[in-house]
């Protein structure tokens, strides 16, 4: 009997390398649709990420807090026995302003502490003298990065007697100021005065 001939194995892995080569363009075809497709898709996550983040700037965004360490300090009643213990917690505008006030934190708590020991037990215990203490906290918070924010105009308790004065016939009537104008109102960074604790003994 002859023997085969060798050419007879040859074509069964040429079908092979074709079928393995056919199957390597088809995975990498696949794997380059998966890729472009993904990719898309996390494009279009970022897009609406970012304007999901530009909406609440807009919106104004969930507040930034600042709680500064408590403050005890000796109160300007006649005696000095008084002593206030406060805790304060700034609202702030953003975390960058945060950060910047964080850096001038000895200054700022120089600041209120001085405001504080200004202050008598009398007028602490109204939510009045409260108020007011929350504003000059707030002006001498920003006042280290180099912002300047004016007192509100008191009205003087003294109007009240000029206008009794005037009234009286005899009287001479008191001058009247004039009144400076007006200049253009700075932004507060600082949104709000927070008081975490407020005691007076």
């Amino acid at each position: 009997m002859a023997d085969k001939p060798a050419d007879a194995a040859p074509p069964k892995s040429k079908k092979l390398l074709l079928i393995v080569g056919v199957l390597v363009v088809v995975l990498a075809l696949a794997g380059g649709g998966a890729f472009f497709f993904i990719s898309k898709q996390r494009a279009a996550a970022a897009d609406e990420g970012e304007q999901e983040a530009v909406v609440h700037a807009e919106a104004g965004g969930p507040p930034t807090y600042l709680p500064l360490d408590n403050m005890v300090v000796n109160l300007a009643d006649p005696g000095g026995e008084k002593v206030a213990q406060i805790g304060i917690t700034l609202e702030i505008e953003d975390a960058k302003i945060s950060e910047q006030l964080k850096a001038y934190m000895p200054a700022i708590r120089n600041g209120i502490l001085m405001v504080l020991a200004h202050k008598t037990s009398a007028e602490l215990l109204e939510r009045k003298g409260k108020e007011a203490l929350a504003a000059e906290i707030m002006r001498e918070t920003v006042r280290p990065l180099g912002i300047e924010i004016e007192a509100p105009e008191a009205e003087p308790e003294a109007a009240a007697a000029d206008d009794a004065a005037a009234d009286d016939a005899d009287a001479p009537k008191p001058k009247k100021k004039k009144k400076k104008a007006a200049k253009p109102a700075v932004e507060n960074p600082v949104k709000h005065v927070h008081f975490s604790n407020f005691i007076i003994q």
